[in-house]
């Protein structure tokens, strides 16, 4: 199941650095592997904002729920999931 992802981080401008860079480097070492098992094939940063576009392939809801919860910044973030479907017209 392909499922596009938008994720929009907002960090506490409070945050202490160490632990921001902590976070931040936990996050980026998550999705690297998920990123090298195929479940996070496609990963975009928008340009201009501490956001970004992804496409998942998974076998259901419950595993991307389970996937996106795990992130190191998941606390931290606005996300909006649309499942995907083939189109009609696609060659």
């Amino acid at each position: 199941m392909l499922f596009h992802v938008r994720m929009d981080v907002h960090l506490p401008e409070t945050l202490d650095p160490a632990e921001r860079a902590d976070i931040v480097a936990r996050e980026k070492a998550y999705s690297q592997k998920l990123q090298r098992a195929g479940k996070w094939p496609h990963l975009w940063r928008i340009v201009g904002e501490y956001s970004n576009i992804s496409i998942f392939d998974v076998e259901s809801n419950d595993e991307l729920h389970e996937l996106i919860s795990g992130l190191p910044l998941f606390p931290y973030m606005d996300i909006r999931v649309m499942p995907l479907a083939t189109h009609p017209s696609k060659i």
